[in-house]
């Protein structure tokens, strides 16, 4: 499927930004397969080089790119429970994840997704997974905060918790204009969170998309930290803050997300 594609591809005019990305990512990312042969394993994440390929050309997309200002679409509108519950446990907490964030979409088909997160002031979007998948984000303007972990391998387990262990890869805030983030299936921080400083755009590549018929389903965490609890399995770590325990919520989470209206240009789909 193309893979063999420069590191640094050629910098296009603005207005075919989006279309280079889109036509990158066809020829990046194959189309997963059956849904059967999909639940039962999954499939490698493409070369290094055809990744940075890609990570090379978001690095060069702006807001004006994809048709944004600087700033929030709508930030004083109301959103929608998107995935409806009411697991929040203090005020707090729900004041922050209240805040709508919108999501633009670009593209989608079974292969890979392009869309854009906005995330008014002190939105957040909490610790959740990626399984089997590859993403690339950029962040277009803004400021945020970005936790994520990987999972320990093998799997350490808590004695006392139905909790696994995870290892900290991030925990920074992010100022725009600043390199693509990656983040492959089993590193580079497969969990994250984020946590909006001021208002902030993310434009996010996701191969393959989520899909719950192909077992591809958004699990989302708690974290603790590692003193909390004990291993069940001897476990001896050096710099205990690097660590963290992590909980699977099985409460579905109440993230006010809308959809809203992608002004960028339009992809000009390749049938084959």
């Amino acid at each position: 499927m193309g893979w063999g594609m420069p590191v640094r591809p050629p910098t296009p005019s603005t207005p075919a930004r989006v279309q280079a990305l889109y036509e990158l990512c066809k020829r990046t990312f194959p189309s997963p397969p059956s849904v059967v042969a999909a639940v039962a394993s999954s499939a490698s994440p493409p070369p290094d080089h055809a990744i940075r390929a890609i990570s090379s050309l978001m690095d060069t997309i702006t807001p004006a790119d994809v048709g944004l200002r600087d700033g929030n679409p709508e930030e004083d509108g109301r959103g929608f429970g998107f995935f409806g519950s009411n697991l929040m446990r203090d005020s707090e907490r729900v004041a922050r994840w209240a805040q709508p964030i919108t999501y633009l979409h670009v593209y989608e088909c079974d292969a890979f997704s392009i869309g854009i997160f906005c995330l008014p002031t002190s939105a957040v979007i909490p610790l959740h997974d990626h399984p089997g998948m590859t993403v690339l984000s950029k962040l277009l303007y803004g400021s945020m905060h970005v936790k994520s972990y990987d999972w320990v391998e093998p799997a350490v387990l808590a004695s006392s918790k139905s909790v696994r262990l995870g290892k900290l890869h991030k925990d920074d805030v992010l100022n725009a204009p600043c390199p693509t983030a990656i983040l492959y299936p089993q590193s580079g921080g497969n969990m994250h969170c984020f946590t909006s400083v001021n208002s902030c755009a993310v434009l996010d590549v996701i191969a393959p998309p989520y899909s719950e018929s192909a077992g591809r389903v958004c699990s989302y965490y708690h974290d603790y930290p590692f003193s909390s609890f004990s291993a069940g399995n001897a476990k001896t770590v050096h710099r205990p803050d690097s660590y963290a325990w992590l909980e699977t919520i099985n409460t579905p989470v109440n993230i006010n997300m809308r959809p809203g209206m992608y002004t960028g240009p339009t992809v000009q789909e390749h049938l084959s």
